[in-house]
């Protein structure tokens, strides 16, 4: 300890992590910065520790009776450490300039192991630069104790930030930059090239990032292993528009460890990306390609190959989904906990009926606006589906107050159900809350309350 108060390092401001008269950080706890602005922009301001002690005497004074008064200085050290790992990282850097001795404890290793920055407006490609050189105070130019970093929706953010993370820290275990629609390929790489160890990348909005691999150098150095160094498990490219199935294939051969891979809303990938990926990553349990509208009953037979890997599906709007990729998905995928097929309609009862007989595990369903479900649908689902928790059926035309009754009559574990825009009648809906105690019921009939 007495090493530790001996150092004079400078304590990044509250100021560099949020924007001028910010009210608001992560957790949802409010708080007020000060800050100082140049041309509206947040910039950083450095401070030296503390001092130990005050020189003006009736400074002295006031500050002993404060003392006298702070019961929370009579906490030992491994009990504030405990108080300091609930607070965001510009509290932390607040905590640090109240004394000397919180200044040693904000900066306690097992408090850093997480960097979360939010704002549109903050100068964030500085907040890094700043925070990872004064956390490699101890071990030069490297950042041992940095797992996580999440930078989500700072629009400031560029390659350059992420530059600083992929050289600093090469501990590295999961990235979330959704939303910064700046950042590009080139830095992406030098990120899951300079970070071995990373398995959480969520890059979902970035529009400019059109796939992951190593970086050229890092493919010839690791040749002979090229295509299996990246242990990236989770990885989120929703709204990445320009992804094609060529970029998918560099993933997929890339990134052969992923269980976690969401799609959504990218629009250029058809089946032949689907079939790169399945051939390469075959270990996937969570798989969306929601609004992916080329996606057809072609790629759910390329999908089918996981087989009772597969946990979660979301093939939401897809509208040349029908029967037959549900047939597919069915009769491989048995272990299925997770379907949403909403607005893809071209699934029928038939399709209802092979779903529910062989993913008898089922526990959440989405067929809403499949208008060609009926009720008949539905009895197949109350007859094999037992443990069905969440069931939507929204805007499905041909659904009445029957069907819903024999769901509620069998399935007794329900506890969300989607029947909005549905003519159902009250009484059926009476039905289902006196069997289904705990179920939430969406609906648009005035008259159930």
């Amino acid at each position: 300890d007495s090493d530790l108060s001996m150092r004079t390092l400078s304590t990044p401001s509250p100021a560099l992590i949020f924007p001028p008269n910010s009210t608001g950080f992560q957790n949802g706890r409010g708080s007020s910065t000060s800050s100082s602005s140049v041309t509206g922009e947040t910039v950083a301001m450095v401070h030296s520790p503390p001092p130990t002690r005050l020189t003006h005497p009736l400074i002295r004074l006031a500050s002993k009776h404060q003392k006298e008064q702070a019961n929370i200085d009579r906490l030992p050290d491994h009990s504030m450490i405990q108080i300091f790992s609930f607070l965001p990282t510009n509290q932390l850097c607040r905590c640090a300039r109240v004394c000397r001795r919180w200044y040693n404890l904000a900066w306690d290793p097992r408090l850093w192991r997480t960097i979360r920055l939010t704002g549109e407006t903050i100068n964030v490609d500085r907040a890094l630069k700043v925070l990872t050189r004064r956390l490699c105070q101890d071990t030069p130019n490297v950042c041992l104790m940095l797992e996580t970093v999440i930078v989500s929706g700072c629009r400031r953010l560029t390659d350059r930030g992420l530059y600083t993370i992929a050289q600093c820290c090469p501990e590295l275990r999961r990235l979330e930059v959704s939303g910064c629609y700046n950042i590009s390929n080139e830095a992406v790489f030098d990120v899951v090239s300079l970070c071995p160890n990373l398995e959480h990348l969520d890059v979902s909005g970035c529009s400019k990032v059109t796939c992951i691999s190593l970086t050229r150098e890092a493919s010839i150095k690791l040749s002979p292993l090229h295509g299996k160094q990246i242990s990236i498990r989770y990885l989120d490219m929703t709204d990445c528009f320009v992804l094609e199935d060529e970029g998918l294939h560099t993933i997929a051969a890339h990134c052969t460890q992923l269980t976690h891979l969401y799609l959504r809303r990218c629009v250029r990938i058809t089946d032949e990306g689907l079939r790169y990926l399945m051939i390469y990553c075959t270990s996937v349990k969570e798989l969306s390609v929601s609004d992916c509208r080329f996606v057809s009953d072609f790629g759910m037979r390329e999908i089918a190959k996981l087989e009772s890997r597969l946990r979660y599906l979301s093939i939401a709007h897809c509208g040349r989904i029908t029967d037959v990729g549900i047939r597919y998905i069915a009769k491989y995928c048995s272990k299925l906990r997770y379907l949403n097929a909403r607005g893809c309609e071209g699934i029928t009862d038939h399709g209802v009926e092979y779903l529910a007989k062989n993913c008898t595990k089922l526990k959440s369903l989405d067929i809403g606006k499949c208008p060609l479900v009926s009720d008949t649908g539905l009895e197949f689902l109350a007859l094999n589906c037992f443990n069905l928790k969440r069931l939507s059926l929204k805007s499905c035309e041909s659904i009445t107050g029957q069907g819903l009754q024999i769901v509620a009559a069998n399935c007794f574990d329900l506890q969300m159900l989607n029947v909005q825009d549905c003519d159902v009648s009250v009484d059926a809906l009476r039905f289902v809350k006196r069997h289904c105690k705990r179920c939430i019921i969406e609906h648009t009939n005035p008259a159930f309350f």
